[in-house]
């Protein structure tokens, strides 16, 4: 049971974490050229860099559709360890849940259109009630793909293993990649 005003506390943090994060992203955007470029250049190296990382050695580890794992590691690279950290988090959660849940209704309705829709409203939901809710439109991706993604002669609890396989790669490689940015550009400063 929560506290009398709980809820009203909670919405206040909520409001307070919108304003802030609009703050940094208008910062942002007030970054004179010069430093939009060296930034964009970084950001741009390091996901090239993990989607060729993740990519190149998929056939060899056994994964068909490696270009999932390219995918999932240029979306969770960020500028920020901290915030690759936590895009990670959504990606593979995301990808479990959407997995789960649409294998578990491609298993007992079949891949139709209403299997689609109610696994998609499901795995968003499943996010939102298990509190993840940043993980809400991967989870509705991933069961999107293995319901609506032609797949001949693979079942979808196969589909599903190597989606979660792929994005495990891609989120392992994205990682790797900005933590040692992260430890150059600090030994590169004398830090």
């Amino acid at each position: 049971m929560t506290s009398p005003g709980a809820g009203s506390q909670a919405e206040r943090a909520g409001r307070r974490l919108r304003r802030v994060r609009q703050m940094l992203r208008d910062a942002g955007k007030r970054l004179p050229p010069a430093q939009r470029l060296k930034e964009g250049l970084t950001h741009a190296a390091m996901s090239t860099a993990a989607a060729l990382i993740a990519y190149l050695p998929t056939q060899a580890l056994g994964l068909r559709e490696g270009f999932w794992a390219a995918i999932t590691a240029i979306s969770v690279v960020q500028s920020e360890f901290g915030a690759t950290r936590t895009t990670a988090r959504d990606q593979f959660v995301g990808a479990a849940i959407g997995g789960t849940i649409g294998v578990a209704v491609a298993s007992a309705t079949g891949q139709t259109l209403a299997s689609f829709a109610f696994a998609a409203a499901v795995s968003v939901l499943s996010a939102w009630l298990l509190n993840v809710a940043s993980a809400a439109r991967l989870a509705g991706i991933t069961a999107t793909i293995i319901l609506l993604v032609p797949h001949p002669g693979t079942s979808a609890q196969h589909m599903m293993l190597s989606r979660i396989s792929e994005v495990s790669w891609g989120v392992t490689v994205a990682i790797a990649i900005v933590w040692l940015a992260a430890r150059l550009t600090r030994r590169g400063a004398g830090g």
